[in-house]
């Protein structure tokens, strides 16, 4: 049965997921403490229920691990959310390690220094041998290639996916806001370059703010607005190219190895930091012994209770069809064409056990099963967050999304008419000036 819906809301929020649970939440306490309203003026509208989409096949990780300092800066902005109610939002904060090769070695360095300029701990190692050693000590088995440079994240971690955002949920009614599920958006009315009213299969909402916070749903909503499926971007260089499509979407690589999590601890006996390993080294079959990669790979995992074993990912891979084409299902993970392949189980699980001794001869244990999901993103692969028709603001995270926890808090204050510093460089004209971020030597696109 599709649930009664109110005729009006001040502010409307599409998406239930983690930005746009977060966003009511900070948005319904910030309305309250100001004495500018109560929750109650705050809606979230879903279209299936809490977590359905791409926040809850998220892995989970939680970390401050970027080369461009505008992510660095809102990443410890989000990590102390975490932080702020680990219980609540069923956080983990175990600790990130980035084991890189001599090729990211720079990259690395500047990450390391830049995080303690902004306050955020962080150990760091250099040469093979330190690494090697600094590794051996907290796994017995650690034997990975070609690793050179290791940044420790002693903050940050992970969370359970599903779990977290039923937590946040249950923060968002008790500030008062409503969360309704099974209500689809259909299309949006406006006058006057602004939203009016937000049409559902259930009615039509009037409202006086819309915020679109649908992951990888955005490419929809995106024309609801109608705004262009295309963009001019200017390079830092000069470069222009006219016609950059406004979303590319990718197919993310992830899963999970069915063994009970803790046989993965570390010499102490306890959970570990979340790895995530680089490496040039190549990379052999690990059960036949043939060449998977000579190019440079990576790598992500961590012991996991919610997904039952070790789980983690590789980078993406382009769906390679234009957006338009690509169909994303009511659970937010990918088409079956898009589900990870045969490619993707051998190559993780012989990194795997490159790393590590003890995942050597363990791939008949991978679990198949629809795992990763599609990821929207923008044309730098960097999240946009910007308003649009004067007061429908898009969260549109480039799949970054599940770590940001901390962006609805400063979209909240954005709503109430503050400007936030954290949030400037990911404004839509960044694309125009040429002002993009940075890119590392990282195989993945998001780093």
């Amino acid at each position: 049965m599709v649930p009664t819906v109110p005729t009006s809301a001040r502010y409307v929020i599409v998406g239930a997921g983690i930005h746009g649970l977060s966003t009511a939440w900070h948005l319904a306490t910030e309305l309250c403490e100001r004495g500018l309203g109560d929750g109650s003026e705050v809606l979230v509208l879903d279209k299936t229920a809490v977590g359905a989409g791409a926040s809850g096949v998220a892995c989970g990780v939680i970390r401050n691990n970027y080369f461009q300092p505008a992510m660095r800066k809102l990443m410890a902005h989000s990590v102390a959310v975490w932080e702020s109610d680990p219980e609540a939002l069923s956080y983990h904060g175990v600790g990130y390690v980035q084991a890189a090769p001599e090729a990211m070695h720079e990259d690395v360095v500047q990450i390391h220094a830049e995080q303690q300029a902004i306050g955020y701990e962080s150990v760091l190692v250099e040469g093979v041998d330190a690494c090697h050693a600094y590794m051996r000590e907290m796994f017995s088995d650690w034997q990975a290639p070609g690793i050179s440079v290791i940044l420790h994240e002693k903050r940050g971690g992970y969370a359970n996916n599903v779990a977290s955002l039923h937590g946040l949920a249950e923060k968002v009614r008790q500030a008062g806001a409503t969360v309704l599920t099974g209500v689809a958006v259909t299309g949006l009315q406006c006058a006057d370059d602004r939203v009016s009213a937000v049409e559902t299969d259930a009615g039509t909402i009037a409202c006086e703010h819309l915020v679109a916070a649908v992951g990888p749903w955005i490419r929809d909503l995106w024309r609801m607005l109608g705004q262009p499926p295309t963009i001019t971007v200017r390079t830092p260089e000069g470069r222009v190219v006219p016609d950059a499509p406004m979303w590319t979407y990718w197919a993310l690589q992830e899963g999970t190895l069915g063994i009970d999590p803790h046989e993965f601890t570390d010499n102490r006996g306890e959970l570990p930091p979340v790895i995530h390993v680089d490496s040039d080294a190549p990379l052999y079959d690990d059960v036949d012994g043939t060449l998977i990669t000579d190019e440079i790979w990576g790598i992500y995992y961590k012991p996991d209770f919610h997904f039952g074993g070790v789980q983690g990912g590789a980078s993406p891979e382009p769906v390679g069809r234009p957006a338009d084409t690509v169909a994303v299902d009511p659970y937010g993970t990918a088409s079956p064409e898009f589900v990870v392949g045969d490619d993707f189980v051998r190559m993780w699980t012989s990194a795997l056990a490159a790393c590590h001794k003890r995942f050597e001869g363990r791939r008949d244990v991978y679990r198949k099963e629809p795992s990763g999901g599609l990821g929207a993103f923008t044309p730098d692969s960097f999240p946009v967050f910007d308003t649009v028709r004067g007061n429908a603001y898009v969260i549109a995270d480039s799949n970054h999304g599940y770590k940001m926890i901390g962006v609805g808090a400063l979209v909240a204050r954005e709503l109430l008419g503050e400007p936030q510093e954290l949030l400037e460089p990911f404004r839509l004209a960044r694309y125009g000036r040429g002002e993009l971020h940075p890119t590392s030597n990282s195989p993945f696109p998001w780093s």
